[in-house]
């Protein structure tokens, strides 16, 4: 016997958001984790902490920064949308046409956010062509 349509999740947007929201959230309190770490390093070894800060400035940890900015806006546009579904009547009808707008919301700052935050990390390894 088949369960009724609409009763089990299948992979559909509400699932994934679900999922993403959760992973975000981890992601970005292991961020602050570590980053209350490494900022209260400076009172215990200051040259530990530069050594620290000298590692942040590589390619590899500027696309993380660049993960991070993309963690924390798709955890605030997915929270506003999870509010929207929760306080407003009509939320449940609209949430897929909202996790779509959350989606190109996300695109449509993080294109512009990742050339601005990364341009000057592959000036560095490619040399500046202006």
């Amino acid at each position: 016997m088949q369960a009724p349509a609409g009763t089990l999740y299948r992979g559909r947007e509400g699932m994934w958001s679900w999922v993403a929201h959760r992973v975000t959230g981890v992601l970005i309190f292991f961020f602050l984790f570590a980053h209350v770490l490494d900022t209260a390093l400076v009172r215990v070894s200051p040259d530990s902490y530069n050594r620290i800060m000298d590692t942040y400035k590589t390619p590899l940890v500027n696309l993380m920064e660049v993960g991070l900015v993309g963690a924390v806006l798709f955890h605030a546009l997915n929270g506003i949308r999870v509010m929207l579904i929760d306080f407003w009547a009509k939320g449940t009808r609209y949430q897929k046409q909202m996790t779509y707008v959350v989606v190109a919301v996300l695109l449509l700052v993080m294109v512009p956010a990742t050339y601005r935050m990364t341009a000057h990390t592959f000036a560095a390894l490619f040399g500046s062509t202006t």
